[in-house]
């Protein structure tokens, strides 16, 4: 038996893990692109790429915080599902996509998924209608002016 690690023992199983995560890479890397574009030609305030960057940090933190109080067997003291899905609806749904591919977790529970999903375009329907509509606080243009 091998030491028990984030990804499984096994080099088959490891390599597995690495394969399954590729397109959520490349999902989130695609978002990021097209919120860089965003902000260059339709003014996406950077307050808003700043926000998506650290929810989805503090996502994929609370994702692998979770998975290793399931590990220990410590189910009094894990993250609510509900407060998973509340950090994905707010924008922190690209690092917990990834960390539904590298750490596998929460990645195979259908009910959980689909919320989740749900939560995701969710929030891309509000990011883009703020982008197109340009809904954005007050402080926008200054904001904007100073980020650049």
């Amino acid at each position: 038996m091998g030491k028990k690690g984030t990804f499984s023992a096994n080099k088959h199983g490891a390599k597995t893990c690495r394969t399954a995560a590729r397109w959520q890479l490349f999902v989130v890397t695609a978002f990021a692109a097209v919120l860089g574009l965003a902000f260059v030609w339709l003014r996406l305030p950077l307050y808003v790429l700043a926000t998506y960057l650290l929810l989805s940090a503090f996502t994929f933190i609370s994702y692998w915080l979770d998975k290793r109080k399931a590990r220990a067997g410590h189910s009094h003291k894990r993250t609510p599902e509900s407060t998973l899905q509340l950090l994905a609806l707010l924008g922190g749904w690209p690092g917990a996509l990834l960390a539904q591919g590298y750490l596998r977790h929460k990645s195979q529970k259908r009910p959980f998924l689909l919320l989740f999903w749900c939560a995701v375009l969710l929030n891309l329907t509000l990011l883009s209608a703020a982008v197109l509509h340009g809904q954005w606080p007050v402080f926008t243009d200054q904001m904007y002016l100073a980020s650049i």
